[in-house]
């Protein structure tokens, strides 16, 4: 469960981070590096998140999900009549 709030935290920084650079972009009529600072935090905190997904999986602390649509274990060889 702290996983997922920490992910989920992870995620709303970053949409709050682009959503700011783009108030800015129009306040500042494209002047200014209040933008560019922005966007590259948004970067940084994606990077972040992407290496500690990776690192979470790799250290077991995560396990990916098979989705909605769940396959048979064994698939059974159809033989041609």
């Amino acid at each position: 469960m702290v996983m997922k709030i920490l992910i989920i935290v992870f995620i709303l920084a970053i949409i709050y981070s682009l959503a700011s650079a783009l108030i800015f972009l129009v306040k500042d009529h494209g002047e200014g590096d209040r933008t560019v600072k922005r966007l590259s935090w948004r970067i940084g905190l994606s990077l972040v998140l992407f290496l500690f997904l990776w690192v979470a999986y790799q250290l077991g602390w995560i396990e990916p999900n098979s989705g909605p649509v769940r396959y048979p274990a064994t698939e059974q060889a159809v033989e041609p009549e």
